[in-house]
């Protein structure tokens, strides 16, 4: 997933930023994982306590489980419904908003800038999840997949994004904690601002050609300090 070829510089001012969801915004760890684990074992392949699933926080859901079922797709699929069935009841709200979240976003409203979400999960999640943690207030749209798949992958995503919103690339910024935003945001010509409390971590961000990397919320703020 890395593509360090590609560094797209910051731009001298910011009118328009676009944030990832998980791990950006808020750690979903607890209801993403139990749900994924849920649903193996519904289907007959139980993961071990131990098997370590930080990386299937990020990408579509249907390669989540595509690699967990060896790249049986109708698995899958199987996988994904199951998944659903819980985390659309439960999981979506064993989610915790990282500390400084609300603050920033409120800050960056106050310059007037607007601020977008930009997900790979469904949209109608998403917007369930910023409602009920008081979040999507903060936002002019909330944008994310379809339940089919559709612009699932930030390549698809982030583009559409920019057209459907006259979002400028070049005034505007992504914020994302995995290399999967870093590249799609590079592939509408659009710089990143990586953080590192989500789960990607420093040197994916790095080798996929985030313009910046912070560790902090208060090091995100002054990102736009001047811009």
């Amino acid at each position: 997933m890395a593509n360090g070829d590609v560094t797209v510089a910051m731009p001298d001012r910011i009118a328009a930023v676009l944030f990832d969801l998980d791990g950006t915004l808020t750690d979903p760890h607890v209801g993403i994982t139990t749900s994924i684990r849920n649903a193996m074992t519904e289907l007959g392949r139980p993961l071990a306590p131990e098997v370590d699933l930080d990386w299937t926080i990020g990408p579509p859901l249907i390669d989540v489980f595509a690699t967990l079922f060896d790249g049986d797709r109708a698995k899958a699929e199987a996988g994904v419904s199951a998944y659903r069935a819980r985390y659309g009841t439960v999981g979506l709200f064993e989610n915790e908003v990282y500390p400084g979240i609300p603050e920033l976003l409120d800050g960056l409203v106050a310059s007037g800038r607007r601020l977008f979400v930009a997900t790979s999960k469904p949209h109608v999640f998403a917007r369930r999840i910023l409602e009920h943690f008081d979040l999507a207030r903060r936002f002019v749209a909330i944008h994310g997949s379809e339940l089919d798949g559709r612009r699932a992958a930030k390549t698809d995503l982030i583009p559409w994004i920019l057209k459907r919103e006259a979002i400028d690339p070049a005034s505007a910024v992504m914020v994302g904690d995995r290399a999967y935003d870093v590249v799609g945001a590079a592939s509408a010509g659009l710089a990143t601002i990586g953080v590192a409390w989500g789960f990607g971590g420093r040197d994916e961000l790095e080798a996929a050609g985030a313009a910046v990397v912070v560790d902090r919320v208060a090091e995100l703020g002054d990102c736009f300090a001047g811009r």
